[in-house]
């Protein structure tokens, strides 16, 4: 717990006001001394260096350049991801560091099973940590549906249209797609990591939802809507990242499964948080529950919530060993790689390379163009619930919120699913046979990618007065679990096919997705409104017939596609 609580915010803080004097690293201690082999290292370049004209001292292992240590420590970390999770302790052995040619010691992980590496970390840390991003996820998704009950009495309080209310919804989802394109790059960065990046923008989210509950003009909430919707979205982009950091590639889509199940059921439940409240006392509510749900967690996250990012840990490893030994000889990786890079090379990897990627790559733009639809079509469900619960069987604010439970049955349905699939059939054939090609994280995407249109065609001719209202129930529960196999699978496969732009893409992806949510939830009232519930919810239902088409050419051609590409690896890489 001490090393939780000394890598959160508030440790960090802690250890500044008091000069490092409390929540001391294992190198700060009194008696501590680096592995022999980093001793070893340390006088032999001490060596050569009082006595130039002996040749420098060979290393023990062939290794001996920059790229070569490169080389050793996406070895290592392959080697780390592949065996922190098993169950039997990986006998404790010290990792000889490795020397660029210019002389400067590579700072890595003083043991196979250093503590500091989260692959190393114990299950019950990791689970910890995964809970509070997904917490932290939950609040910023839930915030966004939350104020959907409050409409009716934005409409009477400020006198503007439906259509102009439901843009506190709308700019909101605008806001978190825009964010992840400027924070997700930050947190990248190994001098600034993960965490301060979750924490400034969470500070900044509680406190921009407090005038947003008081605000007394419409342009005003609108504007602070935007700026909840921009500071909240770091955590949609790069808490997948988090966790990856954590976690093996056998482990990780189960705690992926966490994630996307937090992000997946916090709109559908923010009406239900809402819809009892807001009728009772007034439609400030809502606006009131964000903060009171935001501000816990964001002192759970100031209290417990480390830093993951592995770049980072050893940069400040590799900062602390400096000063320790007043040696300016140790670096970390990143610091080699990033020594002469500026920020217009950081803007170009950020922005420009997933729009290149996206542009030039067919599978990619087939994913960016399918998440967008079915995540519009999600958002649709807003506007379309109350056109036919209230009128056709006479539910209140209260209980449409209530059916917005079927989405939270069909996210177990379908986490129970791709778990089954998961453990009984890719693990077990990983570990016989090793690693499939890619294009086998499909598979269950394959007949899943059928339950969209199925269940929104079930929904279009069955939402009415003379059915009961299980029926078209029951179609959005298909929609939902169906969809959020497809989405798991997507997810899984674009960072396998592009690791190198594994989180780029999530945030190009994260502001298509919503940049097309928010045009739904504009278009889905004057859609609904003159096409009629059947035949809007039938046109939606066709759209998602895409999602077939591409799903099944994407099994069968995605390695050929892949073999054109200049962006994505092969399976054999």
């Amino acid at each position: 717990m001490e090393a939780v609580i000394r890598e959160a915010p508030m440790g960090q803080l802690v250890r500044f006001l008091t000069k490092n004097k409390y929540l001391q690293y294992p190198e700060e201690k009194p008696g501590f001394e680096l592995p022999e082999p980093w001793i070893e290292m340390m006088q032999s370049l001490e060596a050569s260096k009082s006595n130039p004209e002996n040749p420098e001292p060979q290393e023990r292992r062939h290794n001996s350049g920059q790229s070569d240590a490169t080389s050793h420590s996406s070895t290592l970390h392959e080697d780390s991801e592949m065996n922190a999770q098993d169950l039997e302790k990986v006998k404790s052995t010290p990792i000889t560091p490795k020397k660029t040619k210019d002389g400067a010691i590579l700072v890595d992980w003083y043991y196979t099973d250093d503590d500091e590496n989260p692959h190393n970390w114990s299950n019950l840390k990791r689970a910890l940590l995964t809970t509070i991003i997904c917490l932290y996820t939950f609040v910023v998704y839930t915030t966004s549906a939350i104020y959907t009950a409050s409409e009716p009495g934005i409409i009477k309080e400020f006198g503007v249209s439906e259509i102009v209310a439901t843009l506190g919804l709308s700019i909101y989802v605008l806001g978190y797609g825009t964010g992840p394109l400027i924070f997700s790059p930050l947190s990248e960065i190994p001098i600034i990591g993960r965490n301060p990046v979750y924490i400034i923008t969470m500070f900044l989210f509680v406190i921009i939802s407090i005038p947003t509950a008081f605000v007394g003009n419409f342009p005003g909430l609108i504007v602070l809507r935007f700026l909840q919707g921009f500071f909240g979205s770091p955590c949609l982009a790069s808490g997948g990242a988090s966790i990856g950091d954590m976690y093996s590639l056998n482990a990780l889509p189960y705690a992926m499964m966490a994630w996307v199940a937090a992000a997946y059921c916090g709109p559908a439940l923010g009406p239900l948080l809402s819809g009892f409240a807001v009728p009772a006392e007034s439609w400030r509510w809502s606006l009131f529950e964000s903060i009171w749900a935001s501000a816990p967690v964001f002192i759970v996250m100031l209290l417990f919530l480390p830093e993951t990012s592995t770049p980072t840990i050893l940069l400040r490893r590799a900062q602390r060993l400096r000063k320790i030994h007043n040696n300016e000889r140790f670096l970390s990786q990143s610091e080699i790689d990033q020594k002469n890079m500026r920020v217009s090379d950081v803007a170009v990897d950020a922005l420009i390379k997933p729009m290149e990627i996206t542009i030039k790559d067919p599978a990619v733009l087939f994913v960016q163009i399918y998440t967008a639809i079915i995540y519009g079509i999600y958002y649709s469900f807003f506007e379309v619930f109350p056109l036919v619960y209230p009128v056709d069987y006479n539910m209140n604010l209260g209980q449409v919120g209530l059916v917005f439970l079927c989405i939270l049955v069909s996210c177990i349905l379908a986490v129970a699913i791709y778990f089954s699939y998961l453990y009984f059939w890719m693990n077990p054939r990983i570990a016989r046979l090793g690693w499939p090609v890619q294009e086998a994280r499909l598979l269950p995407a394959l007949p899943a990618s059928f339950g969209p249109t199925i269940g929104l065609f079930l929904f279009a001719w069955t939402a009415r007065a003379s059915i009961h209202w299980i029926v078209p129930t029951i179609g959005i529960t298909i929609y939902g679990a169906t969809v959020f196999i497809v989405m798991q699978c997507v997810f899984v496969y674009i960072p396998l096919s592009y690791p190198k732009y594994a989180a780029s893409l999530f945030a190009a992806n994260d502001f298509f997705r919503s940049a097309l949510a928010c045009g739904s939830v504009m278009f889905a009232h004057p859609l609904f409104g003159n096409l009629g519930v059947a035949r809007g919810t039938s046109l939606l239902g066709g759209l998602s017939v895409i999602g077939i088409i591409g799903i099944w050419l994407l099994y069968f051609y995605g390695s050929r596609l892949r073999a054109l590409s200049k962006f994505a690896i092969s399976a054999e890489e």
